[in-house]
């Protein structure tokens, strides 16, 4: 419902990646891992977190932060689950093979979340992996989208919850920003520029937070529009002002707002 009340009121570096030391000193420190030296893994897990961020972030075809994102602790455990379960004798380099298994554990925690198995017939398009094991390209490429959408989904629904809660502490319910919307697409492009002027100003920005009112006396002294103009759209700038302050990327993309 909010998400409906917000559209009527409208009207990355990528992680660097650990370069892969020469095979034999990384099957050297996987043995002394595997024989029981937790200290050890525990620094050389430590180390390749950029890696593992790394290999999530192109999986996953956005970037990945690893202390928010499910994902990045699903691969990151299956990082640890391929260094119990290499072995030399596998003709393949550790990466390699801990690649393969974070592919795989992302591929089933995406299918787990969509529950997309069993629902896309599209065998006949099946791949085999570096082990041999088939993998649907077009179901692994349908998963990602599927929950990339529910995802981004729920983190607009949670910023719509955030912005209406900081609405009320002006007294501003989200329902009446709806009545305030201008009706003319050009009127809305002016007062998105004087919210964006006040957003931007450090000092009118304190004063609205602190005060709870829109600093219309100094905001006069920087926009060309009258006195009455302000009042009248006093609601609407505040709540357009609070959105590009604020950590609200979902709505500004609403907005078309770009840094």
């Amino acid at each position: 419902m909010l998400l409906v009340l917000f559209k009527k009121f409208l009207g990355k570096k990528e992680s660097q990646g650990q370069s892969e030391p020469h095979a034999s000193s990384l099957e050297v420190t996987i043995h002394q891992i595997q024989a029981g030296d937790l200290r050890l893994r525990n620094q050389f897990i430590a180390d390749y977190q950029p890696y593992v961020a790394k290999v999530t972030s192109r999986f996953c075809k956005r970037y990945i932060d690893p202390a928010r994102d499910d994902e990045f602790s699903i691969a990151l455990a299956a990082f640890n689950e391929a260094i119990n379960q290499y072995s030399s004798v596998m003709g393949r380099s550790f990466l390699g093979f801990a690649e393969t298994v974070m592919r795989r554990r992302l591929i089933d925690f995406l299918r787990k979340e969509q529950r997309f198995k069993g629902q896309i017939p599209y065998s006949s398009f099946d791949q085999e992996d570096d082990e041999d094991n088939l993998l649907n390209p077009i179901e692994v490429h349908q998963a990602i989208e599927a929950y990339e959408k529910q995802k981004g989904l729920e983190e607009r629904r949670s910023e719509i919850i955030d912005f209406s809660r900081c609405l009320s502490d002006f007294d501003i319910d989200f329902s009446e920003l709806t009545e305030a919307s201008p009706k003319h697409d050009d009127s809305r492009q002016m007062l998105f520029g004087i919210g964006r002027t006040l957003a931007q100003d450090a000092e009118l920005m304190r004063t609205l937070l602190t005060k709870r009112q829109l600093p219309i006396k100094e905001l006069l002294e920087q926009v060309q529009v009258s006195r009455k103009t302000l009042e009248r759209n006093r609601k609407y700038l505040i709540a357009i002002a609070l959105i590009f302050n604020g950590p609200y990327p979902y709505l500004r993309d609403y907005l078309h707002i770009r840094e």
